[in-house]
């Protein structure tokens, strides 16, 4: 049994549903449910809401003035130009999200190729349980690489590698399979057959790292915050006038959506964390260590009858 997948390990699964059946979805709450997160925060602003209200019916009485109804079109439209960039946010950390999966779906089958080249080429048993392992292994190093988690212990095949925790144990693995191919003595034209698939692992790392170290701008994601935080304060002072005290609901609605909107896109814009709604990397290594293992048995080959 591979390490990671040891009793008593932590695991990180994401959520599994069906999409046909919404309407249960409505009366669900789980750990990525938005709601519980905010419902302290809603909590606070229905009772801002509520004040506002109630110093308007007491004190202000501003709906006897005609000029301020015009207010809330105001309002409106700064509603439209915030909508705007929240559509603009949660695309950019979706396309981050799929970008993530199609690359780890591309390790997936450059996993599989490279083991299949290799059960051809490279018919003994002793080298074939090499490769299975440090093939397996490879996905788990590079999901605890781009977590900062550390280094698991390495296959009882691969145990006579030496990985330094501080480096690049993604690399390290790489190199490791490159160095047993050419002390096996593969030929020179066999050797660039397999490169192919082997030189797309560090592309696929690259590639991740490049989506882990990149976060959105920190001005954008600050101005965002603000201007959602500016809107639903002024909100209450807006609309008060005219929907009376229905403004605590609808505030804390609007507030509910803008702002799940926002911490949806947070949560997947990196999309190799352990989230309920980050890529599911147990399960993909978990993938590949199966398929690698059906490929490359490691077992003597069978004779012909």
């Amino acid at each position: 049994m591979h390490p990671a997948a040891q009793p008593g390990s932590p695991t990180f699964i994401m959520i599994q549903y069906n999409p046909k059946a919404w309407f249960s979805f409505i009366f669900q709450f789980h750990k990525a449910d938005t709601f519980r997160r905010l419902l302290p925060v809603m909590v606070c602003i229905a009772i801002y809401c509520g004040l506002v209200e109630l110093l308007e019916v007491s004190y202000f009485h501003l709906s006897d003035l005609s000029s301020i109804r015009h207010v809330s079109v105001v309002h409106t439209l700064l509603g439209l130009a915030l909508s705007m960039l929240l559509v603009f946010r949660t695309n950019t950390a979706y396309d981050r999200w799929w970008e993530a999966r199609k690359l780890w779906g591309s390790l997936v089958n450059s996993s599989r190729n490279l083991a299949i080249q290799l059960a051809v080429l490279l018919p003994d048993p002793a080298d074939q349980a090499f490769f299975r392992a440090a093939l397996g292994y490879f996905p788990v190093a590079l999901k605890n690489h781009l977590r900062a988690a550390p280094v698991e212990a390495l296959p009882t095949p691969c145990t006579g590698l030496e990985l330094n925790p501080a480096g690049h144990v993604p690399n390290q693995v790489a190199l490791a399979i490159l160095q047993r191919l050419v002390r096996v003595g593969m030929p020179t034209d066999r050797l660039l057959l397999v490169n192919a698939d082997l030189r797309n692992f560090a592309e696929v790392c690259g590639a991740c790292e490049r989506i882990r170290n990149t976060p959105i701008p920190f001005s954008y994601s600050v101005f965002l915050k603000k201007f959602i935080f500016i809107y639903v304060m002024t909100m209450p002072i807006s609309y008060s006038v005219t929907l009376g005290w229905l403004v605590v609901p609808v505030v804390v609605l609007v507030f509910y959506a803008l702002a799940s909107l926002e911490l949806i896109a947070e949560e997947i814009e990196n999309p190799f964390g352990t989230d309920p709604n980050d890529l599911p990397l147990e399960d993909l290594c978990a993938t590949i260590e199966r398929s690698v293992n059906e490929i490359l048995p490691g077992q003597p080959p069978r004779k012909q009858v």
